[in-house]
């Protein structure tokens, strides 16, 4: 049976890679030497003795500072100023130390201080906030209010392209990788699979078929060709092509079939991929809503219509479409809604016969399991199905499933 291989940021951050979000936040931080500091997203208010040395990270930074602006107080954090030789340590009034100049930046840093960011959600959480938001001076006529939320998502719209830009020049810059040892993970891709629980991942119905393609498969060479495996792939880097590499190298396509890789959300430095960023739900109630102001500038960070500016949807809708059915493999990503109408289009599929989870586990220095991240994961899928009852039959249960392997590879 085909295989689709949905990949996302726990893929990249499974090999030790710092591609998340937090990561991203912190390296900007990280970069903050004085307060002489001005870009295009802050600067400091005034010369305060605040100390930088061993900055890294925002959360370090707003227990050096009181205060980031008038509507946030860090009432349990400290400051250290010098005074002569000792150091003194104390609670201090709330100041505009520090100054946004891109207030969107701005709420994604409160987030990340919660040690929770979603970008994208955020940003479709604001235009939704804009365009529900009501007139509340009765004076100002319709024309009036709408002009003024109009002038608000296209501000919105600016700044969260230049979050885009520094988020792609950070990845870009620090992410750069020799991806030598792909083991434990590449083993995951193989095919041979004649094991009783294999079996239990499908609908009954389907034994037939996974039996008949198992007895071809032990008797001839060739017949692993036939399977093909689609990496939907939602990151932007290059961390998926050692796998595609093993597969078409010393006959390993009998082993692991014919490997592609669909980077659906665009590709670093590719100008026919570009980096696809925004929020992708039209199911969502609010969408319609949104759609029927007739105004382009609401629907400009909308993935559906990147997706058109080149063939990766087109490929992938060829494959779900085909007269082969397949399951679905779920590496590394939160199957969160800013992916919801494509996630839906897949998984409601009849050609879709089973959902596997491969979970992250977090453990301690000792290597005991703390938690799991798999019924979080699952919850999140069942947003993307209309039908319920279709979910519970298509999700493989936690005993079938296994946790991500999490390799470390040499960094350059």
């Amino acid at each position: 049976m085909n295989r689709l291989i949905i990949i996302g940021n726990g893929f990249d951050l499974a090999h030790g890679l710092p591609t998340s979000y937090k990561h991203f936040i912190d390296d900007y931080w990280g970069g903050i030497e004085s307060l002489n500091h001005n870009d295009e997203f802050i600067e400091f208010d005034f010369n305060a003795e605040i100390e930088f040395k061993d900055i890294n990270g925002l959360d370090v930074l707003a227990n050096k500072i009181i205060a980031f602006d008038d509507s946030i107080k860090f009432s349990d954090a400290e400051i250290y100023r010098e005074y002569g030789n000792n150091i003194a340590t104390g609670k201090y009034p709330r100041s505009h130390i520090l100054v946004y100049k891109n207030d969107f930046f701005k709420l994604i840093n409160k987030k990340s201080i919660q040690k929770w960011v979603d970008i994208e959600n955020e940003y479709y959480y604001q235009l939704k906030k804009i365009v529900k938001s009501k007139c509340l001076d009765v004076s100002k006529s319709s024309e009036y209010w709408l002009n003024e939320q109009r002038l608000q998502v296209i501000k919105l719209n600016n700044e969260f392209e230049k979050v885009k830009k520094l988020l792609e020049k950070y990845l870009n810059d620090k992410i750069i990788v020799d991806v030598e040892m792909i083991k434990p993970i590449s083993d995951l891709f193989k095919l041979d699979r004649r094991t009783h629980d294999y079996y239990l991942e499908f609908p009954s119905q389907d034994h037939e078929t996974l039996e008949k393609f198992q007895n071809e498969y032990n008797l001839n060479l060739e017949i692993g060709k036939s399977i093909t495996t689609y990496c939907l792939n939602f990151n932007y880097t290059m961390t998926i092509d050692k796998y595609i590499n093993l597969a078409k190298q010393y006959g390993n396509d009998r082993m692991y079939g014919i490997v592609k890789n669909i980077q659906i959300h665009g590709r670093l430095n590719d100008q026919d991929n570009k980096v696809n960023f925004g929020f992708g739900d039209e199911m969502d109630d609010d969408y319609k809503i949104i759609e029927n102001l007739d105004d382009n500038e609401y629907l400009r960070n909308f993935k559906s219509f990147q997706y058109l500016q080149n063939s990766n949807y087109k490929q992938l809708l060829d494959f779900v479409e085909s007269d082969q059915k397949f399951q679905v493999y779920i590496m590394g990503h939160s199957c969160g809604l800013s992916d919801r109408t494509m996630l839906n289009t897949i998984f409601e599929h009849p050609n879709c016969r089973s959902i596997k989870v491969f979970y992250y586990e977090e453990k301690d220095k000792e290597g005991n399991v703390l938690k799991d991240n798999y019924t979080e994961i699952i919850q999140n899928i069942s947003r993307h199905f209309n039908k319920k009852k279709l979910m519970r039959e298509k999700i493989v249960n936690k005993t079938l499933c296994d946790p991500l392997p999490q390799i470390q590879l040499p960094k350059k």
